[in-house]
Protein backbone atom coordinates (compact mmCIF):
# COMPACT_ATOMS: atom_id res chain seq x y z
CA UNK A 1 0.00 0.00 0.00
CA UNK A 2 1.28 3.72 -0.97
CA UNK A 3 2.23 5.60 1.68
CA UNK A 4 1.36 9.31 1.29
CA UNK A 5 3.61 11.95 2.81
CA UNK A 6 2.69 15.65 3.23
CA UNK A 7 5.32 17.60 5.17
CA UNK A 8 4.15 20.90 7.13
CA UNK A 9 7.18 22.61 4.16
CA UNK A 10 4.23 20.92 1.13
CA UNK A 11 1.76 22.65 3.32
CA UNK A 12 3.67 26.04 3.31
CA UNK A 13 3.75 25.84 -0.64
CA UNK A 14 0.24 25.26 -0.89
CA UNK A 15 -1.08 27.44 1.17
CA UNK A 16 1.03 30.75 0.86
CA UNK A 17 -1.11 31.21 -2.19
CA UNK A 18 -4.79 31.56 -0.59
CA UNK A 19 -4.36 31.56 3.98
CA UNK A 20 -3.71 34.97 3.76
CA UNK A 21 -6.88 36.20 2.63
CA UNK A 22 -8.50 33.13 4.24
CA UNK A 23 -8.52 33.81 7.88
CA UNK A 24 -9.09 30.49 8.90
CA UNK A 25 -12.35 30.34 6.34
CA UNK A 26 -11.71 27.02 5.33
CA UNK A 27 -11.21 25.21 8.90
CA UNK A 28 -14.43 23.36 10.21
CA UNK A 29 -16.34 24.39 14.15
CA UNK A 30 -15.24 22.37 16.53
CA UNK A 31 -18.44 19.81 16.98
CA UNK A 32 -19.93 20.16 20.41
CA UNK A 33 -19.94 15.85 20.62
CA UNK A 34 -17.28 13.06 19.39
CA UNK A 35 -17.20 12.19 15.77
CA UNK A 36 -19.00 9.25 15.58
CA UNK A 37 -18.89 6.40 12.96
CA UNK A 38 -21.68 3.46 13.02
CA UNK A 39 -20.73 0.24 11.99
CA UNK A 40 -22.40 -1.07 8.81
CA UNK A 41 -21.86 -3.06 5.61
CA UNK A 42 -22.54 -0.18 3.09
CA UNK A 43 -20.05 2.01 1.66
CA UNK A 44 -21.51 5.62 3.71
CA UNK A 45 -23.33 6.07 5.92
CA UNK A 46 -24.40 9.12 4.92
CA UNK A 47 -24.12 13.08 6.29
CA UNK A 48 -21.53 14.99 6.37
CA UNK A 49 -18.74 16.27 8.47
CA UNK A 50 -20.73 19.38 10.39
CA UNK A 51 -23.06 17.22 11.64
CA UNK A 52 -20.68 14.91 13.19
CA UNK A 53 -21.69 11.94 11.25
CA UNK A 54 -19.05 9.65 8.72
CA UNK A 55 -18.53 8.02 5.61
CA UNK A 56 -16.60 5.24 4.89
CA UNK A 57 -14.17 5.00 1.88
CA UNK A 58 -13.39 2.13 -0.08
CA UNK A 59 -9.79 1.39 -1.11
CA UNK A 60 -8.21 4.48 0.58
CA UNK A 61 -4.33 4.81 1.00
CA UNK A 62 -3.02 5.60 5.00
CA UNK A 63 -0.14 6.08 6.05
CA UNK A 64 -0.40 3.69 8.88
CA UNK A 65 -1.85 0.92 7.78
CA UNK A 66 -1.15 -2.28 7.78
CA UNK A 67 0.83 -3.28 4.37
CA UNK A 68 3.88 -0.63 5.64
CA UNK A 69 5.39 -3.34 7.75
CA UNK A 70 2.82 -3.98 10.02
CA UNK A 71 2.20 -7.57 10.98
CA UNK A 72 -1.15 -8.83 10.92
CA UNK A 73 -3.49 -9.36 13.93
CA UNK A 74 -5.02 -12.41 12.51
CA UNK A 75 -1.79 -14.39 11.66
CA UNK A 76 0.75 -14.40 14.54
CA UNK A 77 0.71 -15.35 18.48
CA UNK A 78 -2.42 -16.04 20.86
CA UNK A 79 -4.37 -14.48 18.18
CA UNK A 80 -3.73 -17.09 15.28
CA UNK A 81 -7.48 -18.10 15.31
CA UNK A 82 -9.35 -14.90 16.01
CA UNK A 83 -10.23 -13.36 12.19
CA UNK A 84 -9.07 -9.30 12.14
CA UNK A 85 -11.25 -6.48 12.77
CA UNK A 86 -12.86 -5.13 9.41
CA UNK A 87 -13.55 -1.85 9.55
CA UNK A 88 -17.87 -2.12 8.73
CA UNK A 89 -17.33 -3.92 12.29
CA UNK A 90 -16.29 -1.13 14.20
CA UNK A 91 -17.58 1.46 15.70
CA UNK A 92 -15.47 4.87 15.21
CA UNK A 93 -15.33 8.18 17.15
CA UNK A 94 -12.81 10.92 18.15
CA UNK A 95 -12.61 13.32 21.17
CA UNK A 96 -10.78 16.32 22.02
CA UNK A 97 -8.36 15.17 24.55
CA UNK A 98 -6.41 17.99 25.19
CA UNK A 99 -5.31 19.24 28.85
CA UNK A 100 -4.82 23.05 29.45
CA UNK A 101 -1.63 24.04 29.67
CA UNK A 102 -0.43 20.93 27.10
CA UNK A 103 2.40 22.06 24.78
CA UNK A 104 0.64 20.38 22.03
CA UNK A 105 -3.06 19.47 21.24
CA UNK A 106 -4.59 15.67 21.63
CA UNK A 107 -7.58 13.87 20.19
CA UNK A 108 -8.46 10.14 21.69
CA UNK A 109 -9.64 7.97 18.62
CA UNK A 110 -11.89 4.59 19.55
CA UNK A 111 -12.81 1.54 17.83
CA UNK A 112 -15.99 -0.01 19.33
CA UNK A 113 -16.40 -3.36 18.36
CA UNK A 114 -19.68 -3.83 17.02
CA UNK A 115 -19.58 -6.38 14.91
CA UNK A 116 -21.18 -9.65 17.05
CA UNK A 117 -18.06 -11.60 17.30
CA UNK A 118 -14.44 -11.41 18.41
CA UNK A 119 -11.94 -9.94 16.20
CA UNK A 120 -7.81 -9.30 16.21
CA UNK A 121 -6.58 -5.81 16.21
CA UNK A 122 -2.27 -4.94 16.03
CA UNK A 123 0.00 -1.75 15.99
CA UNK A 124 -1.23 1.27 14.22
CA UNK A 125 -4.48 2.53 12.42
CA UNK A 126 -3.61 5.10 9.54
CA UNK A 127 -4.09 8.78 10.42
CA UNK A 128 -5.01 11.63 7.79
CA UNK A 129 -6.02 15.45 8.55
CA UNK A 130 -7.61 17.12 5.92
CA UNK A 131 -6.90 20.31 5.61
CA UNK A 132 -7.42 23.52 3.25
CA UNK A 133 -3.79 22.66 1.68
CA UNK A 134 -4.41 18.97 1.19
CA UNK A 135 -4.12 15.94 2.67
CA UNK A 136 -1.95 15.74 6.57
CA UNK A 137 -0.73 11.68 6.72
CA UNK A 138 -0.06 11.47 10.20
CA UNK A 139 3.28 10.34 11.59
CA UNK A 140 3.81 6.89 14.03
CA UNK A 141 5.04 7.63 17.12
CA UNK A 142 7.54 4.91 17.10
CA UNK A 143 6.10 3.56 20.60
CA UNK A 144 5.63 -0.53 20.54
CA UNK A 145 2.43 -1.78 18.94
CA UNK A 146 0.76 -4.87 20.92
CA UNK A 147 -1.69 -7.25 19.54
CA UNK A 148 -4.76 -7.76 20.90
CA UNK A 149 -8.29 -9.39 20.68
CA UNK A 150 -11.31 -6.75 20.73
CA UNK A 151 -14.00 -8.85 22.20
CA UNK A 152 -17.50 -8.28 20.74
CA UNK A 153 -18.51 -4.84 22.62
CA UNK A 154 -15.47 -3.94 23.76
CA UNK A 155 -13.68 -0.75 22.89
CA UNK A 156 -9.77 0.35 22.62
CA UNK A 157 -8.65 3.60 21.80
CA UNK A 158 -5.32 5.33 20.51
CA UNK A 159 -4.16 8.87 20.43
CA UNK A 160 -3.24 11.41 17.87
CA UNK A 161 -1.00 14.58 18.72
CA UNK A 162 -0.59 17.78 16.95
CA UNK A 163 0.80 21.20 17.47
CA UNK A 164 -1.07 24.06 18.35
CA UNK A 165 -1.35 27.23 16.25
CA UNK A 166 -0.23 29.87 18.73
CA UNK A 167 1.50 31.59 16.27
CA UNK A 168 -1.09 34.56 15.95
CA UNK A 169 -2.01 33.51 12.55
CA UNK A 170 -4.85 31.81 11.03
CA UNK A 171 -2.83 28.51 9.85
CA UNK A 172 -4.19 25.98 7.95
CA UNK A 173 -7.76 25.29 8.52
CA UNK A 174 -8.42 21.32 9.65
CA UNK A 175 -11.68 19.99 7.86
CA UNK A 176 -11.46 16.38 8.51
CA UNK A 177 -10.15 13.28 10.14
CA UNK A 178 -9.35 10.30 8.28
CA UNK A 179 -8.77 7.23 10.52
CA UNK A 180 -8.25 3.65 8.62
CA UNK A 181 -8.26 0.70 11.07
CA UNK A 182 -5.12 -1.68 11.32
CA UNK A 183 -4.26 -3.72 8.37
CA UNK A 184 -7.74 -2.68 6.56
CA UNK A 185 -7.98 -0.40 3.09
CA UNK A 186 -11.60 0.86 3.88
CA UNK A 187 -11.43 4.13 5.73
CA UNK A 188 -13.65 6.01 7.66
CA UNK A 189 -14.03 10.18 7.58
CA UNK A 190 -15.15 11.99 11.15
CA UNK A 191 -15.57 15.33 12.11
CA UNK A 192 -12.21 16.55 13.28
CA UNK A 193 -12.53 17.64 17.11
CA UNK A 194 -9.59 19.33 18.09
CA UNK A 195 -8.18 22.72 17.53
CA UNK A 196 -9.58 24.37 13.85
CA UNK A 197 -6.10 25.10 12.36
CA UNK A 198 -2.49 23.98 12.07
CA UNK A 199 0.49 26.63 12.23
CA UNK A 200 1.67 27.36 9.19
CA UNK A 201 5.89 25.85 9.25
CA UNK A 202 9.05 25.43 7.32
CA UNK A 203 8.81 22.15 7.76
CA UNK A 204 11.01 22.04 11.49
CA UNK A 205 7.63 22.13 13.60
CA UNK A 206 6.31 19.42 15.38
CA UNK A 207 4.54 17.07 13.14
CA UNK A 208 1.16 15.22 14.06
CA UNK A 209 1.74 11.76 15.43
CA UNK A 210 -0.48 8.78 16.24
CA UNK A 211 0.36 6.43 18.63
CA UNK A 212 -0.46 2.43 18.34
CA UNK A 213 -3.59 1.06 19.69
CA UNK A 214 -4.41 1.76 23.14
CA UNK A 215 -1.80 4.72 23.51
CA UNK A 216 -5.25 6.79 24.65
CA UNK A 217 -7.55 6.61 27.54
CA UNK A 218 -7.31 4.43 31.08
CA UNK A 219 -6.04 0.96 30.22
CA UNK A 220 -6.10 0.86 26.60
CA UNK A 221 -9.60 -0.82 26.59
CA UNK A 222 -12.93 -0.93 28.21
Amino acid sequence: MRVRKLTFTALVVAAGLSLTACNGGDGTAQGDGPATSSASSGASSGGGSGSGSSKQEAGKDSAGEGSGGQESAAGSGSDAGTGKCRTDELEVTATDATIDGDPEGSVAVTFKNGGGRDCALAGYAGVDLKTGAGELSAERSGQKADSMVLEDGESVSFGITYPLNDTGGSGVGITGLVVTPPDETKSVTLAWPGAATLPVTDGSGTPVRVGPLGSAGQGGTS
